[in-house]
Formats: C-alpha cells, structure tokens, sequence
C-alpha cells in the first residue's frame, strides 16, 4: 500500500459504511458522533452488514477484525490537523447541532480536503458548477453560515448511494445495508488530493474479507470520477423516489413512490436529469430511469427523510427545495416538485407546531 491515510467521518451511522470499507483496505478511520456512541464503539466497534453474491444470509463486518484501526470521538475531542481527509456524513441539519458546527469551522480553518456523502450537496461544492449562483441557494440550508470558510477547491461530493439503516433492535453501533452500490465521487480540484481519492478506489477495490475460509469480495466500493455532475445523479432518484415518499398526511414506501405512477416517476426523473443537462452533465452522468426504477422495486420502507417527518422532525435535508432553488436559476419549472416542496413544508410547519404546544 503506497500510504496509510487517516480519515475523520462526522456521522457514526451512515458514516460507518464508509468507515469499514477503509478499514478493510488497511486505512484508519475516526467517527465523530455523540460521546455515549463514541464510548460504545471505542469499547466494541461496529458491525456492519451486506449480502454478498452467491452467499444466503448476512456477511457482518466486524471493525476490530479488519486492518485498519477504528476510533471514535465527540466533536469536541477532534483535532483536524491530524487526519489526511474528512467525510461528511450526517444529515445537512445536523451540522448546525451546537459542538458540530464549531468542528465544522474548526476542520475549515484547517484547510482538510472534505468529501461530503450527503443528499444534500455542501454550498462550497456547488459553487464549483459554473453559472450556479451557490448564495441564492442559502434558503434550502438550515444554517448556511456552517459553510463559510470553506474552499470550494478542498470540497467534493460523493454520491452517497447505498442504502443502508440501523436496524430499530440493535445497538448504535450495527448498520445493515439494504442496497449494496457503489459510492461515486467527484475530483478535488488539486491533483494530490485526486491522487488520494484514486489510492482509497483502488485499495477499497483490492480488498478482500475471509469467511470461513474464502476470500469475499465484498460490495460497496468507492469510485473516482472526473466529472463534477456525477454524484448529482443522485438527484433524479431523490425527487423521483425518497421526497415522493411524503403523503398528504403519511408516507409511503420508495417502491411505492416510484411504482404507484410509473410514468409519472419517468417524467419526474427526467425533469431533474435535464436540469443536471442544463448545469453541464453529459448524458454519461446520469443513471438512466429503467435501472433506478428496478432498484428501487427492492426499497420497501420510507426514505429517511420520509420516516423523520411522520416520526415528527422539525428539520430534514431540503434536497427538494434546493432542486426547485437551482431550477429557477435555470428558468426551470416543474409541478410535481413545486408539490413535493410545498408538501413538505406543510409537515414541518405542522410538527413545528405540535412541538411548540407541547412547550
């Protein structure tokens, strides 16, 4: 291995699919997260699990029997300076929590390369597209002073495509993924840190995990794109799929959403793929409708956003809203996502206000 890189991941969650993938290919990686999880995986580890082809039931990872070393930390404990590569992986509201978002500008300061693996795309790497006006996005971020300082340069974003959740009878430190693809990301603008990402895609391709006996490949790798609109593939699936989940007054599985109105979903899909077209994506980019609407006959529970919503969240990531953000500048317009906004804004206002009668 030509270098041993040390990752810091935010988000002990999604975060530690990532984090074992490294570990596998003999990297370190440190997920930042609550002090009680960061307790639970210093003493434990984690366990993440995947099917793999040719194999019933799960494969579980387990962090403590992988070459890498696992650490984990409160916000507060991290020192930027010491890690080669930062990851993103929590939920966009969730970097305004109090302790995050003074890691956030702590990490800026110290001029770490980030690559973020959230839906939501971080305002720095949106300013790298031409022709997008990245500050009159601000209004789909919670907080969009979380992004200040940052160099659009030292930002790029991976698709985070892989499904995967904690199952609700397990520990915080067990992840099963649903869907096993592949996470796609897009270069830095410096050609070290390109070279990075590309030693990560081929030590996460190389590496291999022994099962009683045999040597696993195992899926979810990371792959290195030259093209900035890549990752926003992910666009399309999301107002299609996870954003369509959120009903009236409930939610429904992404199957459903996608499945319920096919044509519907095509059109949808196709709206926001031709607004990637007009950001400057090449057809290459996308992933075409058919493949996504037979991955998704195999998504049988809400989106995350979809299941914080009806479990009465007051903040989710506004993908949604960004989208319809990004389309004006492009004199772009479409119906159905005007509903899913405007959708979603009536869920949050109304368990703004449910929280509020309950102070």
């Amino acid at each position: 291995m030509a270098k041993k890189y040390h990752v810091l991941i935010l988000g002990a969650s999604y975060g530690s699919l990532l984090a074992t993938k490294l570990l596998m290919a003999g990297h370190d990686a440190t997920l930042v997260c609550r002090s009680q999880t960061a307790d639970l995986i210093r003493r434990e580890g984690t366990r993440v699990r995947l099917q793999v082809k040719g194999r019933e039931g799960w494969v579980e990872i387990d962090s403590r029997a992988t070459p890498g070393k696992l650490n984990a930390l409160a916000p507060e404990q991290v020192v930027p300076q010491q890690y080669d590569l930062v990851c993103l992986a929590m939920q966009e509201p969730q970097y305004s929590a109090s302790g995050v978002r003074e890691l956030m500008h702590a990490i800026a300061a110290a001029r770490v390369p980030c690559m973020s693996i959230m839906n939501m795309p971080p305002m720095p790497y949106l300013a790298r597209i031409p022709g997008l006006d990245s500050k009159g996005l601000a209004g789909a971020y919670l907080e969009p002073a979380v992004w200040e300082g940052f160099e659009p340069g030292l930002m790029t974003l991976c698709s985070p495509d892989p499904q995967a959740f904690r199952p609700p009878d397990e520990a915080p430190n067990v992840l099963q993924v649903g869907l096993p693809t592949n996470f796609k990301v897009a270069q830095f603008e410096s050609p070290e840190h390109n070279a990075m990402l590309a030693q990560l895609d081929s030590d996460i391709t190389a590496a291999r995990w022994t099962v009683d006996g045999q040597a696993l490949d195992i899926p979810v790798k990371l792959k290195l794109h030259a093209s900035l609109f890549v990752p926003l593939a992910k666009w399309s699936m999301l107002l299609t799929g996870n954003y369509r989940c959120v009903l009236d007054e409930s939610v429904q599985p992404i199957q459903q959403a996608v499945h319920g109105d096919l044509e519907q979903s095509r059109k949808v899909y196709e709206w926001v793929g031709a607004l990637c077209h007009s950001l400057g994506a090449s057809p290459d980019d996308m992933v075409p409708f058919d493949k996504y609407a037979s991955a998704a006959m195999g998504l049988l529970k809400p989106s995350s956003a979809a299941r914080a919503l009806a479990a009465g969240a007051e903040q989710v990531e506004r993908i949604d809203l960004l989208i319809k953000l990004v389309a004006a500048q492009k004199g772009m317009q479409s119906d159905s996502v005007d509903a899913t906004v405007a959708r979603v804004n009536t869920w949050l206002a109304r368990n703004r206000h449910a929280a509020a009668k309950k102070t």
